[in-house]
């Protein structure tokens, strides 16, 4: 297969065999988090339908920090009327003509129930400003400012592991804190003293790639040929 070839279409999210490279061993592309993302909404977040969180995707995100003014974007974003907490993976890429480009990414969680916005960055403080922007223009979207911490977090040991760290926090803070959490519980967010094994999360996530290959693979193969979809030429 060629870079570009079609490796896994998951919903909205296709991913190429380039994309599935990264994960093994180099700095993940936008389409990896957006589908970690994709996932964790259809596979997990459905088994809290009273839930209301949202997981922005990184373009998204990147467009939101680098448009002047965000209520532009209004009709382009989800409505956080009635959002509890929002998941934004922050880039440190400032060129809008560079695809895929950057070279560090971090993590911002918005909880609107508090007006708070947590980053957690795994070099730290690499993505303190984009960050920062990122939280202005969410507060200017909803009407409201937002309190900004950086968080304490485990940091990573070289420098192609931090989107695998995005994704990972990402889990955790969501399955581990937030939804676990009683109504009107005040939880933690810190992140100190929690281990995140970059090796095992890339295997991990190659995993659920390649499970969800081999059921579409079985899928098509289940599929007779007089009963088969009519092709769209």
């Amino acid at each position: 297969m060629s870079p570009d070839d079609a490796y896994l279409s998951y919903y909205d999210v296709r991913l190429t065999k380039e994309d599935v490279d990264t994960l093994k061993n180099d700095w993940l592309t936008d389409n990896c988090i957006a589908f970690w993302e994709e996932y964790l909404e259809r596979d997990r977040l459905t088994q809290y339908p009273q839930s209301n969180i949202v997981l922005l995707r990184p373009s998204m995100s990147f467009m939101l920090m680098q448009t002047p003014d965000p209520l532009t974007l209004k009709e382009a974003l989800p409505n956080f009327s009635s959002t509890t907490h929002i998941f934004l993976p922050i880039n440190d890429c400032r060129n809008v003509e560079v695809p895929e480009g950057g070279s560090h990414w971090s993590l911002l969680l918005v909880s609107l129930l508090d007006g708070l916005a947590f980053h957690y960055d795994s070099l730290m403080p690499s993505n303190f400003q984009e960050a920062q922007v990122v939280a202005d223009k969410i507060g200017q979207l909803l009407g409201r400012s937002l309190h900004f911490q950086n968080v304490d977090g485990p940091q990573q040991q070289n420098s192609s592991d931090c989107g695998v760290f995005v994704c990972v926090q990402m889990k955790h803070l969501l399955l581990k804190k937030i939804l676990r959490a009683v109504a009107e519980e005040k939880v933690g967010m810190s992140m100190a003293g929690i281990d995140i094994d970059a090796s095992r999360g890339r295997k991990k996530m190659l995993r659920i790639i390649e499970d969800f290959r081999k059921e579409g693979e079985k899928r098509r193969s289940y599929v007779s040929p007089r009963h088969s979809p009519p092709w769209i030429l």
